[in-house]
């Protein structure tokens, strides 16, 4: 067994100390610490907060040499046990990596655990020990007995892959249980303010688990799951929530999620109503829960071994993440906790976002899967103009794939279908884009099998107003914000109207602006907003202006001519169409629910 002792070094500090124990090393025994944690594609670098290794056999030190930036080699003398201590600084309140201070606790093992290669499919046991009074420990790792000193607790995982999905949270905070279909759920909330109210916490995420439990495995025509034991594929599940200031994400784990929001969004003891902060939450909840089935499990194939040194390539996050993001949402209307037209609103802004956007007629989800690790994990100002998102483009093909399957006539059948088919075909493990192809073909046709690959590989808009039609949703029209009719993102504060991004093919685009730039007057008129370029217009609305732009400590002056009427921008809307048929309004009720 490998062993892991993980101790609070200094909280003031931010160090956290590991000790690393194996048995019986091998005599130039290797270690190497991940770059990435899947389901974060991105290559982060945890090493650079590694503080120098020492190693000992018994009593005697031994060098550590480095071998590139995440790896290192132990000369070992004999099969004594090797010992490794090193601190590791973690200030980072990311779901992704470690954090750690006076009041809280947070690590995913990828950060701290060094991997002794060789000795990965062994069990590996992880110590927590010292910690200070009254802190808690929240994990789905298999608890140990307490061992060695007084107050440790120790955790167990069959092998490496398992040590590091497991995350842990470490402090005083909230929890909560419930059961969804016989398994048991807790709720971890670190971070909440006293207004708080758990009870509705809990309610609502045992409804959407008790969906999507029923989802996976509930047997044809009947609502509930029929064995406890046989309800999900996981023991126990823990949700792990951080609630800060200011911020939102999520890194799903095999029986577990890490959770980071902002505490206004938490449900507030009284309050009856749904804001769009606790809608958000909710759905964040959904999506982390449903990537337990999809990604964890039913995977991409490339992922069957991860690489944890480099780069894992895949074209299929479109299907891991897309689709998961089409259901998340879905799964609020299903579980009672909105209605049709609220999920209408959040499809709108999804359907929105990816339309104002022009990297979605360069750039596939095909493509913008296999290189998420270069450019959407690295977005800059000009990736609304290169890249697309498979999240919302690929929500927006799961939405085009299950109303064309419920559209089909007599053989009509749906996504969900598709994807507890694809469940069995794959028995809960890794499939490629044929796999997909073969069942799409088998529910719905080779034709649309063959258009679901054109929506993949290409980069023309998807054909959601007819499907939405047929659906018993009218598609509208309605004026877009004026920032983005002139093609401009931007920040509006004290510190001025300053342009985030400009996207290509607008006026904005058209006048010479730049990210970065300050906009400061119009007309000759000092603007504060955007809109305040409309008050200096003298009543002509697509009249041209001249802006007073800052940019790099020099003021030029641009022209930028208003959009002509009929290209003034428009932004979808979405709503319940008035007395569809009797088949489109069949339809809609099987869908939505309304």
């Amino acid at each position: 067994m490998v062993h892991y002792k993980i101790e609070l070094a200094d909280v003031y500090a931010h160090l956290f100390e590991v000790t690393l124990t194996l048995s019986a090393p091998a005599a130039q025994q290797q270690f190497s610490l991940p770059v990435w944690i899947p389901g974060s594609y991105m290559v982060r670098e945890f090493s650079r907060h590694l503080g120098p290794i020492r190693a000992r056999q018994g009593t005697r030190e031994l060098p550590v040499r480095q071998l590139s930036k995440c790896d290192w080699q132990v000369d070992c003398s004999g099969r004594a046990a090797l010992v490794l201590q090193y601190q590791v600084y973690a200030f980072d309140t990311s779901v992704r990596t470690a954090f750690l201070d006076a009041q809280r606790g947070f690590f995913n093992a990828s950060s701290l655990c060094l991997r002794a290669l060789g000795r990965e499919h062994e069990p590996q046991q992880l110590t927590l020990a010292r910690l200070p009074a009254g802190w808690q420990v929240a994990t789905a790792m298999r608890r140990q007995a307490a061992e060695g000193t007084q107050g440790a607790l120790s955790f167990e995982a069959s092998d490496y892959d398992e040590l590091i999905d497991h995350p842990f949270e470490l402090g005083t905070f909230w929890r909560g249980s419930f059961e969804a279909r016989g398994v048991p759920h807790e709720f971890i909330v670190s971070g909440a303010l006293p207004v708080f109210d758990g009870a509705r916490l809990l309610r609502d995420a045992q409804r959407i688990c008790e969906a999507q439990i029923d989802f996976w495995h509930a047997e044809p025509g009947k609502r509930k799951s029929q064995k406890p034991g046989e309800a999900a594929p996981f023991d126990r599940y823990v949700f792990l929530l951080n609630a800060v200031d200011d911020s939102y994400g999520g890194l799903e784990h095999r029986s577990s999620t890490a959770l980071i929001a902002s505490r206004r969004d938490l449900p507030q003891l009284g309050q009856t109503d749904l804001s769009e902060g606790y809608v958000r939450l909710l759905g964040l909840i959904s999506h982390e829960y449903f990537h337990t089935w999809n990604v964890k499990r039913l995977k991409p194939a490339e992922f069957v071994a991860f690489d944890y040194q480099r780069e894992n390539y895949t074209e299929l996050l479109w299907f891991f993440e897309g689709f998961t993001s089409y259901y998340d949402d879905l799964f609020l209307v299903r579980s009672g906790l909105i209605n049709a037209p609220r999920y209408l609103k959040l499809l709108t802004a999804t359907l929105n976002g990816v339309l104002a956007a022009p990297g979605r007629l360069r750039q596939s989800v095909a493509q913008s899967s296999f290189e998420a690790w270069t450019k959407y994990y690295r977005q800059d100002e000009n990736s609304p103009n290169a890249v697309v998102s498979y999240y919302t483009k690929g929500a927006l093909i799961a939405l085009s794939l299950d109303l064309s399957l419920r559209t089909q006539g007599k053989a009509a059948s749906t996504l969900d279908e598709l994807m507890r088919a694809l469940w069995r075909r794959q028995q809960g493990g890794p499939l490629a884009q044929d796999d997909v192809s073969a069942v799409v073909t088998e529910l719905g046709g080779s034709a649309l099998a063959q258009e679901l690959l054109q929506w993949v590989h290409g980069t023309a808009d998807l054909p959601l107003p007819a499907l939405m039609a047929r659906a018993g949703v009218a598609w509208g029209s309605d004026k877009a914000p004026f920032a983005q009719r002139l093609g401009l993102r931007l920040t509006e504060g004290a510190a001025g109207l300053v342009i985030k991004q400009v996207l290509h093919g607008t006026p904005a685009h058209a006048a010479g602006l730049s990210a970065g730039d300050e906009i400061l007057a119009s007309n000759d008129w000092r603007i504060k907003r955007a809109e305040d370029i409309m008050l200096t217009l003298g009543g002509n609305p697509h009249a041209g202006v001249e802006l007073l732009v800052s940019r790099d400590q020099r003021v030029l002056r641009l022209s930028l001519q208003m959009p002509a009427a009929h290209h003034a921008g428009a932004a979808v809307t979405l709503s319940l169409a008035d007395r569809p048929s009797a088949p489109v309004l069949s339809l809609r009720k099987a869908w939505l629910g309304a």
